[in-house]
């Protein structure tokens, strides 16, 4: 039987050790690397190409929204399960948007994360029976069951990534290392992207991003 090959990703040591332990009890699942961080994540999947990415939202450095998107775009067959302690359904649809295709709660019984991991290999959603079934429905109905994001959408996908790395409070030369661009790449895509939205400083765009909801203010206070 070919083994699902997972990356763990959580900030906690002992988490991610409780999770490999159990993960490779399985008998269809293997723990092929772990992260301590968004960033790290980002840089064993571009070596691993795991199979599935168990990822934590609330970390260092990156929050899980954004590594997921990131992700994504460097390996598109790695599937994303998060794995949060946060029920927000906020959260959910942020996550769903950027790739994920599994949400499992930390408070869920362990059945979940395996019935989650087996879903997304196999490109199906899942999320934990505490949440609401309607959030999936709801985001798959597309664009027109939810308000439009304004001067958000016409950014180009490198912007959007510049976009939600600022309003993390990255640097200049931050953002550089994680979208792997020169400094000067980045400031011309953040002075593009002020232009679009009519936007002056920062704090201008992380109450923009907070209102739009492509950063939450929780996760945001947390860093």
């Amino acid at each position: 039987m070919k083994k699902i090959r997972i990356l763990v990703t959580d900030d906690h040591s002992i988490v991610r050790e409780g999770l490999k332990q159990f993960l490779n009890s399985q008998p269809d699942m293997e723990v092929i690397g772990e992260a301590g961080d968004g960033g790290e994540a980002l840089e064993k999947v571009r070596t691993l190409h795991p199979d599935v990415v168990l990822l934590d939202i609330s970390m260092p450095n990156m929050s899980g929204c954004e590594a997921a998107r990131l992700i994504r775009d460097a390996s598109p067959e790695s599937r994303i399960v998060v794995f949060s302690m946060h029920a927000k359904e906020s959260l959910v649809k942020e996550v769903l948007a950027a790739g994920a295709l599994g949400y499992v709660l930390k408070a869920s019984p362990s059945s979940d994360i395996v019935k989650a991991i087996q879903a997304a290999h196999s490109g199906e959603y899942f999320l934990s029976a505490q949440l609401k079934a309607e959030v999936i429905r709801k985001y798959l109905k597309g664009p027109g069951s939810a308000p439009a994001v304004c001067g958000y959408d016409l950014l180009t996908e490198r912007e959007q990534q510049v976009f939600r790395l600022v309003a993390q409070g990255r640097s200049t030369a931050q953002i550089g290392d994680v979208l792997c661009i020169s400094q000067k790449t980045v400031e011309k895509h953040r002075a593009s992207l002020m232009n679009k939205l009519h936007i002056h400083d920062r704090f201008e765009l992380l109450k923009y991003a907070i209102k739009i909801g492509v950063v939450d203010p929780d996760l945001w206070e947390d860093h």
